[in-house]
Parts: C-alpha cells; sequence; structure tokens
C-alpha cells in the first residue's frame, strides 16, 4: 500500500512548499522512500490526482465545529459546507469567522471540535499564529473537488482516501511538550535539533508498540529529516505514520460517534480517549 504523510501549509510557495512523505506500507513495515516538496497548490491538486490506491494523512481540519456551522449556515452535509466555503474568497472568509468570534462571549470565540479537544488541538477558527481556520479554507475544498474519499465526511469508495492526521500527538509520545521546530536554520537551538534527534530515535526504535508496526527508515532520509530546522519534512513523517495506523483500524480509527460534518483526527490516543468519555457520560 502506498502512503502519503502531508504537511500543509495555506500559502505554499518554494520556502514553504506543501510536504509530502511518500512511503510504502506491507507486511507491518512501513518504509518512507522520499519526501517531495510541493511548492504550489497547482502542484498539490496534481499530487491529489494520481492514481489509487493510496491512502494519505493531512496536517489540517477537515471540518469546523457544528456551532460555527450552524450559526454561519454554511449548509447541512460536509460536501455542502466545504462547497460554500470553496466558492468564498479568503477575505471573505476570514471576514465570516471574525463576524463569528466577534458575536461571542469571551471563553468562546474559539471553539472545539470533539476531536480537537480529545487530541489537545488548536481551534479550526485560528487564523493567526498557527493558522489552521486558513489551512481549512485552502485544503478542504481542494480534496471535496479532487474527487477523494473524505473519511468520514465524504466516504465515496474512491482509492484515494484521505484522513486527518495531528502529528503533535505522534510527538508528544517520545519526547513530550520539547519544542522542535524553528523557522530558520540560523535561531534554531540545539535543544530543538536535539528533540528531533530523539524524537526519530525513538519511533525507529518503538514504533511497534505505540501504532502497531515497524518503521524501517534509512540512514541518509532520517538526516534529511533531523536536518530540516522547519520540522516539516518530519511532521509529514508523523502524518504518514498516523494514516498508515489508522489503515488498519475499523472505520480507519473513526468511532461510530463521529459528526461527519466535523470530521476527525485518526490516532491511537483520540480513540481511547474518545472510548473512555463515552463510558464516563454513560
Amino acid at each position: 500500500m502506498l502512503v502519503f504523510g502531508v504537511d500543509f501549509t495555506s500559502a505554499p510557495r518554494p520556502r514553504k512548499p506543501i510536504t509530502c512523505a511518500v512511503c510504502k506500507f506491507s507486511g507491518g513495515v512501513l518504509r518512507p522512500q522520499r519526501v517531495e516538496a510541493l511548492t504550489s497548490f497547482a502542484a498539490f491538486e496534481s499530487f491529489l490526482q494520481r492514481p489509487g490506491p493510496w491512502l494519505a494523512g493531512f496536517d489540517f481540519p477537515f471540518g469546523q465545529p457544528l456551532q460555527v456551522i450552524r450559526t454561519l449556515g454554511w449548509g447541512e452535509s460536509w460536501a455542502e459546507i466545504v462547497a460554500h466555503v470553496g466558492a468564498m474568497s479568503r477575505d471573505e472568509f476570514l471576514a465570516a469567522l471574525k463576524a463569528y468570534r466577534d458575536a461571542r462571549p469571551p471563553g468562546d470565540k474559539h471553539p472545539l471540535r470533539p476531536t480537537d479537544a480529545l487530541a489537545g488541538a488548536r481551534s479550526p477558527l485560528m487564523v493567526y499564529r498557527v493558522p489552521v481556520g486558513r489551512m481549512f479554507w485552502a485544503g478542504a475544498p481542494r480534496l471535496l473537488a479532487a474527487g477523494l474519499s473524505v473519511i468520514p465526511c465524504h466516504p465515496t469508495g474512491e482509492a484515494r482516501i484521505a484522513l486527518e492526521t495531528y502529528p503533535a500527538l505522534v510527538a508528544r509520545r517520545w519526547i513530550g511538550a520539547r519544542p522542535y521546530k524553528s523557522d530558520s536554520a540560523a535561531r534554531q537551538t540545539m535543544d530543538q535539533h536535539h528533540a528531533r534527534c530523539d524524537l526519530l530515535a525513538g519511533l525507529r526504535a518503538d514504533c511497534d508498540n505505540h501504532y502497531g508496526f515497524a518503521l524501517d527508515l534509512a540512514g541518509d532520509l532520517a538526516e534529511v529529516l533531523i536536518s530540516d530546522p522547519s520540522g516539516d519534512r518530519l511532521d509529514a513523517l508523523l502524518c504518514a505514520v498516523q494514516a498508515a495506523w489508522a489503515s488498519r483500524q475499523p472505520g480507519y480509527g473513526v468511532p461510530s460517534s463521529a459528526d461527519p460534518r466535523e470530521g476527525w483526527i485518526v490516532d491511537p490516543v483520540t480513540v481511547r480517549a474518545s472510548f473512555a468519555r463515552f463510558h464516563l457520560v454513560r
């Protein structure tokens, strides 16, 4: 099986591309082959049209919280919501989110989806610092337009399957909250470099205990991942790890309680947390 991990940006360019880890997954072993740089949306859209079968983990929110969707009146199904968002300009989309936030009381301006709360992720309404809201606007409509089977939002039976991933969940398993990214080689610290080394070493040695399969990573490719101060190449691999894990789970690791309009982050952490919350509520 071909597995991709995609570290996304809402403004791809040569200095900050959409980064794609290309992996083969068979016999309980994930084997990264290379890392590709998609420097424009045209390149990203071409990537989405590669013939299947393949499965990819994308590091951006596939949906918005239900309370936002309902308040803004964007639609009833995920496809309808995303088509509506895709018809908006960036400024129109940002203005809609701002109007929503301005109308909410303090403490309720950046709501979370259930999966965000379980994963410790940021609100999909965030448009600055970590601009996941902008990433949703730029990414989700392109998944829809490409005809992918988007799990659990828009399953179509297509052999090209899109899953939402969150690489921070993988990183936390081995390095906790230690920072491992910098916006430039000049600004990175030795601690960040060592954190990338420790993260990759832990993943190579202990992936099976956490994700149920081994990681076979060549030394030269490992050095490519470690030497990238932005952490984008490493994050792309972490997305591929989550996607490979999901490929072996019932329903791709998405609980039946997940609302398809919001999306779901695939990882053992969100499965366990969802199970625990369900039994606590009961």
